[in-house]
């Protein structure tokens, strides 16, 4: 959940305001938006994120109307997107695909397992599957990280492999950001088996919000690959963004060290996030008062 959305629900609770969230729990197809796209609707019917637009979206709404409404605890509603669909589910929209939302209400004075979403894990997309990203997956989970691995290889990319992470992606990196849809909140970490891949996931990358994208390798090699995709129409300051070579400089060497030395660049980084979000609210609270 977006940092956002979870400190606009955190305080309703503390406010004591009942609201509703729905959340895309799964996808098929060409959905809009992918898992884990989060709406919320307080009784003012007034709402903050989305789970896709169009009909997607206002007979989402209309169901978190109708629940704010019943008060009922927990429902699901499954959503066929195609224009040649009919009956219970169907909505006329050109996607194709299908949509699983979920929605929940929230009872400030019982809010049961959700405050627990005040403590969710950041969330980690590792593109590659190799030694780095094998090291480095269970480090980031002990720091409440939530990873996810994408890669091109059923080798790799599999729960035998990564059996404790959240999701897994096997998919050409062409096509690497089809089945994930990341938020200004999540953190990137390129670290495929080449440069090619390397540039497939980059070149995706920077046009995806994110808090952190770091990309593996020297700077000799992601200087080439900078100058290729400044001849696309990239920025320099785009490019500037980009933390690599990645993790903080610690003289590291074997994926063990690497994954160190990254775990610890995104914990300062996701610190000093927090850190301006704090002072952010803090002004917020300030003019309110003064208003």
């Amino acid at each position: 959940m977006a940092d956002k959305i979870s400190y606009i629900a955190r305080k309703f609770i503390e406010e004591n305001v009942p609201f509703v969230i729905a959340k895309v729990i799964d996808t098929k197809g060409s959905a809009p938006r992918k898992r884990d796209a989060v709406l919320l609707m307080n009784f003012e019917e007034k709402t903050w994120g989305t789970v896709g637009g169009g009909l997607l979206e206002a007979e989402t709404e209309r169901h978190c109307r109708e629940q704010l409404k019943t008060k009922e605890k927990l429902r699901t509603y499954e959503f066929v997107l195609d224009e040649a669909a009919s009956g219970e589910g169907a909505l006329a929209m050109g996607c194709g695909g299908d949509a699983t939302v979920q929605i929940e209400y929230i009872d400030p004075q019982n809010p049961g397992d959700f405050v627990e979403d005040f403590k969710t894990t950041t969330p980690a997309y590792i593109f590659g599957g190799g030694h780095v990203a094998l090291a480095l997956d269970p480090v980031l989970r002990h720091i409440d990280f939530e990873t996810t691995i994408i890669d091109d290889r059923a080798d790799y990319a599999n729960a035998e492999r990564f059996p404790e992470s959240r999701t897994i992606v096997c998919e050409d990196f062409d096509h690497c950001f089809d089945e994930i849809e990341p938020d200004e909140d999540g953190f990137l970490i390129i670290v495929t088996r080449g440069h090619r891949g390397d540039l497939k996931v980059l070149r995706q990358a920077l046009r995806k919000p994110h808090a952190y994208l770091g990309m593996i390798g020297s700077r000799h090699k992601n200087s080439i690959l900078f100058e290729e995709l400044r001849k696309e129409g990239f920025t320099q300051e785009e490019l500037d963004r980009v933390y690599t070579p990645i993790g903080l400089s610690i003289k590291s060497e074997t994926p063990e060290e690497i994954s160190v030395s990254i775990a610890a660049e995104m914990i300062l980084v996701r610190a000093e996030r927090n850190q301006a979000a704090a002072a952010e609210r803090h002004t917020e609270g300030l003019r309110a008062i003064h208003e």
